[in-house]
């Protein structure tokens, strides 16, 4: 039996410069070698608990993939990795490991040092997996043929939809996407910036669920183009509802209206969906000299770090509370900070000011101070009175988050929604009625793309058993 060794060194991710990266769309961080990823592999103890499992919300197989990292069978390794996970090389690039599987590695909490560094590991077996493929122009004559089978529709194609679809084709389903955009993969592709998740890699992960059967369509607006009765005519005998909550969330504040007030939402998916980052394509998108990004999060980290890289000469960022309540993946905090992006805590906008052509030209916040905590668990900010105060911007943009949009849902008649008009559904992810299941961020509210992938799975093993008649609430 082999005795593991204590590694307490973490493997360092290899990354571009700070003063370089903040000035291009290239990915950040550049992957594990074979050298750095069987070295890192090798810090596994492959506990019996096996923890890590338990802190996925999508179950891989973790130890056993490692183990095969470490012993150089990299084909393995991703064969392992796809039993629980089809989309590995997003996995291993935006999931919040540190807060999830991470979080739980004994190494990290016998030692005291950092984990094993699980998504690093995974990121490197995907890209592998895609180098020894070489993938290049989707075939249509690599896909599995399904037609025949039992129809199932899948509205969305983020990260819940794309999951639920691939998991589905795996139980010998005709599953068919329904996408709203022109490009299928939902925040996938217009949310997270190309320097942090680039769109061949989405791009990769697509088609290799096509080849395993799931067909798409573009441009379908289930709501709009179709109704459910209108696809239920059509011969699908149940859906998965994976449209996330995409209607951005604006202060109550003067001057929301000026020009150069916007939402992160827009901005982004301006950016990324429409590649205005990319030079050859006439994309209008806003800029300015001096850019205000209010929120905390990933999506104000993604806005920030997205201006600067348009040519912003300063990118402030303006969040209510302190560093330390921050929401945001720490390393994406870091490597804003790393790039120049300015932080202005336990501060909050009050109102914004415009010149006499209606644009933004300044805001003004207020200081804050924390109290008890409130629902979420952090500290409560409160205004201190008096402490108002001018900056100087030509550009604002909400980062504050989302809620459901309403488009589908109030066109579904008989689907229960709770008072945020999110979808209620039961541990199956079965919705008010029987045959429309749902998950992600149209149930939850915004949250992460981990998560988002796991209510897929979930969803998609309870409409196999509702189509085979073994469904039940117990």
């Amino acid at each position: 039996m082999r005795k593991y060794q204590i590694i307490k060194t973490r493997t360092p991710m290899p990354q571009q410069d700070p003063h370089e990266r903040a000035h291009n769309f290239s990915e950040v961080a550049l992957g594990y070698t074979e050298e750095m990823a069987i070295k890192e592999a090798n810090r596994c103890i492959q506990c019996k608990t096996r923890p890590c499992v338990k802190g996925c919300p999508v179950e891989v197989p973790i130890p056993e993939f490692i183990a095969k990292v470490a012993a150089h069978d990299f084909e393995g390794a991703i064969d392992k990795i796809k039993e629980k996970n089809v989309l590995p090389a997003i996995c291993g690039r935006v999931c919040p490991q540190e807060t999830q599987c991470e979080a739980k590695c004994t190494l990290g909490k016998i030692t005291g040092s950092r984990p094993v560094a699980i998504g690093r590991l995974e990121r490197f077996v995907a890209d592998w997996e895609q180098r020894v493929k070489d993938i290049g122009e989707f075939d249509e004559g690599t896909c599995v043929d399904l037609s025949g089978k039992t129809k199932v529709a899948v509205i969305g194609a983020g990260p819940a939809g794309l999951t639920c679809a691939g998991e589905l084709a795996k139980l010998d389903y005709d599953v068919t996407i329904f996408e709203a955009f022109h490009k299928t993969g939902g925040v996938l592709v217009y949310g997270i910036p190309e320097f942090r998740l680039p769109k061949k890699i989405v791009q990769k992960e697509i088609d290799n669920l096509r080849e395993c059967g799931v067909k798409i369509k573009l441009d379908a607006v289930v709501g709009k183009l179709y109704t459910l009765e209108d696809l239920e005519e059509q011969g699908y005998k149940a859906f998965f509802i994976g449209v996330g909550a995409g209607l951005p969330i604006f202060l109550n504040i003067p001057g929301i209206e000026l020009n150069g007030v916007l939402s992160a939402n827009e901005y982004l998916t301006r950016v990324n969906l429409m590649k205005a980052y990319d030079p050859s394509y006439d994309t209008m998108v806003d800029s300015g000299k001096v850019i205000a990004v209010l929120g905390g999060g990933n999506v104000a980290m993604d806005s920030a770090r997205t201006a600067l890289r348009l040519g912003a000469e300063k990118v402030i960022v303006v969040y209510r509370r302190s560093e330390k309540e921050i929401p945001a993946r720490r390393e994406e905090y870091e490597h804003a900070v790393e790039e120049g992006i300015e932080f202005h805590f336990l501060r909050n906008p009050t109102k914004i000011i415009g010149d006499e052509k209606g644009f933004v030209k300044e805001m003004e916040v207020i200081k804050m101070e924390l109290g008890e905590p409130d629902a979420s668990g952090r500290r409560r900010p409160i205004p201190i009175p008096g402490s108002e105060y001018t900056i100087s911007v030509d550009l604002v943009i909400m980062a504050i988050g989302t809620r459901a949009n309403p488009l589908l849902t109030q066109n579904i008649p008989n689907l229960k929604l709770n008072k945020w008009g999110y979808i209620e559904v039961n541990k199956h992810m079965q919705s008010s009625i029987p045959n429309v299941f749902a998950g992600g961020d149209i149930v939850t509210g915004s949250a992460t793309v981990i998560s988002a992938m796991g209510a897929g799975k979930e969803a998609a093993k309870g409409i196999h058993k509702f189509l085979q008649g073994k469904l039940d609430d117990s």
